[in-house]
């Protein structure tokens, strides 16, 4: 006799959108249920306009949690305050979340929000604590017309089973894999598609303004046109809010002075170009590689919601978080460039020289591993490229010889000034060239053709060109000498804040 192996739950939600009416019970049902608070929202029915006059009807989606078997939000949150049950639901904790936002970042879909009362993390969790006592989900309970289905995939008795397995349904960006467990039974491609239909003029739509004068807030639609085969108009959208904010921006800055400062130092102290004995190597190195790493941790300490709850990223610590690696990457690169800075105060060169050389990789650590944070945020096209890491190398670069400059000047002003000028013409020149690349490179998808318009002729244009006129100023650094440091510096910010927020600036939902 063979015995079948009994398969655990998997726990789906299929949503019915021929049968949607666009009442939105499942969504005032959701906030009585959960104590949503306004402001946010877990789940809401979005809609489109298809076709034209007389031929056109209005499509609705039910947008929320899609279950992801493979969540990225899972994956990027610091302390396990989103995870995965067994029955594949994802739940969160309230109660050990920093409010870093890094799992917003990582949604695909756009369907994670701060709790403005508590400053925590949320999302649709299919009323977990009503399955748990064998209630359905509140929104399942009030929709008119069976159109949300809760049940087991992997029941084949189940409605849902039934209707996944032989009926075509669609799931929203499969080209993620993030497999989720959100099904679409009927659901028109210019509601899945975010870019699909295009966003009326001045985002004014059927119910609600879409807060066009705060360019942290992104509603749905496409801004020129749409991608859908039919004539489409979005008519109702929730619009979401770009989790991270001008903190990021000069973070990242900061972090590229802080590991640049002594990787650039140090180079050119193995090169001959400067010595073991000069100042700058010395003490202007360290010092500024302290100072920056210093103000990072304020920054990313104070882009928390819970800020107080920082050092769970260490004693609650999700190794596959690259917030989580960073921070002892950051840890283990401020705890080498101390013991350097003590070295050089005793005066024992042999352990400066050493613990140099070990700073190195550290410092290209520290400067390269946010390219596989933002990695981490799966719809974030833009963010996406494989030469981003190669890129905040040279940022660093950058930044740590323009700050370095003036110190050279002071203390080494003929060879090895000339040096550190060189180094930063050569990483401005490979900077622009590389933002050329970028400028003029087709991007392979939509969302990153839109975020790259965003930043080069959109709304972030006035940062991203004149950070770039700037950084050309740096390029005559070897002429013109200190007087490139502030421009280079002021030019690499303007495009860091540009680049951080453009990869932000396209709907999700």
């Amino acid at each position: 006799m063979t015995v079948t192996e009994e398969r655990p739950a998997r726990l789906v939600k299929v949503l019915d959108q021929t049968r949607c009416i666009g009442c939105h019970a499942c969504t005032t049902a959701c906030k009585s249920e959960n104590e949503v608070p306004l402001g946010v929202t877990r789940t809401y029915v979005k809609s489109v306009d298809v076709g034209t006059f007389p031929n056109a009807r209005r499509a609705f989606q039910v947008t929320r949690c899609n279950q992801c078997s493979d969540a990225p939000c899972v994956a990027a949150c610091p302390t396990k305050a989103m995870y995965r049950r067994e029955d594949g639901i994802v739940d969160f904790d309230k109660s050990i979340c920093i409010g870093c936002k890094a799992c917003i970042a990582a949604c695909p879909y756009d369907a994670i929000f701060i709790n403005p009362e508590d400053h925590s993390a949320e999302k649709c969790n299919l009323c977990a604590h009503r399955l748990d006592i064998g209630l359905e989900p509140a929104c399942v309970t009030v929709c008119p017309t069976g159109a949300i289905l809760v049940g087991d995939l992997n029941d084949p008795a189940s409605a849902v089973s039934r209707i996944v397995n032989r009926e075509p349904v669609s799931v929203r960006k499969p080209e993620k894999e993030t497999r989720p467990g959100l099904f679409y039974k009927g659901a028109h491609e210019a509601t899945l598609d975010p870019l699909a239909a295009m966003r009326p003029d001045g985002d004014l739509l059927a119910w609600a303004t879409q807060g066009s004068g705060d360019a942290l807030h992104v509603s749905s639609g496409h801004p020129h046109t749409h991608n859908s085969s039919a004539a489409a108009l979005l008519s109702y959208d929730i619009p979401h809010r770009a989790p991270w904010g001008w903190r990021v921006s000069l973070y990242t800055w900061t972090k590229g002075l802080a590991a640049g400062g002594l990787l650039v130092a140090l180079l050119l102290a193995l090169a001959g170009y400067l010595r073991w004995s000069d100042p700058t190597v010395r003490w202007a190195a360290p010092g500024i590689a302290l100072l920056f790493l210093a103000f990072t941790g304020v920054l990313l300490i104070a882009d928390l919601k819970h800020p107080l709850r920082f050092y769970m990223i260490f004693t609650r610590r999700q190794w596959r978080s690259w917030l989580v690696r960073g921070s002892f990457i950051i840890g283990a690169y401020g705890a080498i460039a101390t013991g350097y800075l003590l070295a050089t105060a005793l005066g024992a060169t042999g352990a400066q020289q050493v613990l140099g050389v070990l700073a190195i990789p550290l410092a290209l650590a520290t400067a390269c591993y946010t390219a596989f944070l933002f990695a981490q945020s799966k719809a974030r096209d833009l963010w996406q490229s494989p030469l981003l890491a190669p890129h905040l190398a040279v940022q660093a670069l950058l930044a740590g010889s323009a700050a370095l400059l003036p110190l050279a000047a002071a203390y080494s002003p003929h060879r090895g000034a000339l040096a550190v000028s060189a180094l930063l013409c050569g990483a401005a020149a490979a900077h622009l060239l590389l933002i050329s690349a970028e400028a003029a490179t087709a991007h392979p998808t939509a969302h990153a053709r839109l975020a790259a318009h965003e930043m080069l002729y959109g709304r972030y244009r006035r940062w991203f060109w004149p950070g770039a006129a700037l950084l050309c100023v740096a390029l005559a650094a070897p002429w013109i000498g200190v007087i490139a440091a502030p421009f280079a510096l002021l030019g690499l910010l303007a495009h860091e804040h540009a680049y951080v927020a453009a990869g932000q600036s396209v709907p999700l939902a």
